[in-house]
């Protein structure tokens, strides 16, 4: 049986699916995902590109790129985020709060050097990013 899930950005005009098991969920604290998601932390979940289908309103997303490791996408009609698509990790985030039926369970923090809101939740806190991602690999104390 495969795994599917459907979310919508806030309006509805757009609709993505993901299908199969996520690569990693988690907390992202790195400014960029803070100021974009208007939070003191971004919750993840990160799927392989062809796992993430845009099945209604292709139309209305748009498309922001401030770096080149994340092409931010929304909603035209209301602003709503959806995902992320990260072409140097070979990933693409689609927010857990875009996928409400899909259980989070997070099991990293990545860039917690640079939190504004310490989670003691027994989790390994990442500096940056995990070594095969390009990062350090290093972790920090909660």
């Amino acid at each position: 049986m495969t795994n599917r899930h459907t979310g919508t950005c806030f309006c509805g005009a757009v609709e993505v699916e993901v299908t199969g098991a996520t690569e990693a969920m988690g907390y992202c604290h790195c400014s960029s995902c803070r100021s974009w998601s208007a939070g003191p932390v971004n919750a993840f979940t990160l799927w392989k590109p062809d796992s993430v289908n845009v099945t209604k309103g292709a139309e209305f997303i748009g498309h922001f790129q401030k770096t080149e490791t994340s092409d931010r996408q929304f909603c035209t009609q209301c602003g709503g985020h959806l995902m992320t698509g990260h072409p140097t990790f070979g990933l693409t985030d689609v927010y857990a709060a875009t996928i409400p039926s899909l259980a989070f369970t997070p099991g990293v923090h990545v860039n917690y050097a640079e939190t504004v809101l310490r989670m003691k939740d027994g989790l390994p806190k990442m500096k940056d990013f995990p070594a095969e991602l390009g990062g350090s690999g290093q972790t920090v104390p909660e």
